[in-house]
């Protein structure tokens, strides 16, 4: 099957024009007109994974494994390296970025995942009316992104609502209209803001946020999977962060 074709249907279930200006959402690596035997879904592309991958296949990533030029390709970086590995083994790779976030993951999360009902939804940002105090709200987003350890800003002992995004987004803190907004990435200057603003913080992690785009898109692709008689593998790229507890491993 043409990678033509299997673009054409990413691009139906969400529109690569959707993405971001910063992005680079699309095809990275290989030709439209590559013959594809295999396909791989997996949330980031790794030097370990790119070696297991059979040749001739197409690897479907959430994060794009090349955002910025690359002015020299000397094999001595983490984007150089796998670049090496695909093209040796004439993989083929599309990265479905803010474009799957906008229609896709970030609602799945927050209805799916974590099981709040979306009040109002702006491109990334979904709204959601809650009513829990702040430490049931804690505890319930624990077990849900089974996260045993988790930073917070806590402002308001009762929440009544809550912003969720997905990913990395404290840039979009001027947006947020809630009580509480849970996202990845906080840093400690974003989390003075927030305190300052009045505006409750709990970090949900970039990874454990956005790792259910595997079951996502092999769900969105399962018809067409089947009637072309194609299997999607769901690879697991590995987290690079370990979390400790007194020197102990937790996660």
């Amino acid at each position: 099957m043409k990678l033509q074709e299997i673009y054409n249907v990413l691009n139906e279930i969400s529109p690569f024009e959707l993405q971001e200006k910063w992005d680079n959402s699309g095809l990275l690596v290989g030709s439209f007109e590559d013959e594809i035997e295999k396909i791989y879904i997996s949330m980031d592309l790794d030097l370990e994974l790119a070696k297991e991958i059979e040749p001739n296949s197409l690897v479907i990533t959430h994060h794009p494994l090349i955002f910025s030029g690359i002015k020299r390709v000397n094999f001595d970086t983490y984007s150089t390296k796998i670049l090496k590995e695909l093209i040796k083994k004439d993989i083929s790779l599309i990265s479905m970025h803010t474009n799957i976030d906008k229609t896709h993951l970030n609602k799945y999360v927050v209805e799916k995942v974590l099981g709040f009902e979306i009040k109002n939804s702006l491109e990334f940002i979904s709204t959601c009316e809650v009513n829990m105090s702040f430490n049931e709200l804690i505890k319930h987003v624990s077990k849900k992104l089974n996260l045993k350890t988790l930073k917070a800003v806590n402002c308001k002992n009762f929440i009544k609502d809550i912003a969720v995004v997905t990913g990395s987004a404290m840039s979009l803190i001027d947006e947020i209209k809630a009580d509480c907004f849970l996202t990845g990435d906080i840093k400690y200057h974003d989390a003075m803001e927030a305190k300052a603003r009045g505006l409750s913080l709990i970090d949900i992690r970039h990874y454990e946020s956005e790792r259910y785009f595997n079951t996502l898109l092999e769900g969105l692709l399962s018809e067409y999977l089947k009637k072309n008689k194609l299997k999607a593998i769901i690879t697991a790229s590995q987290n690079p962060f370990e979390f400790f507890i007194e020197g102990e491993t937790v996660e």
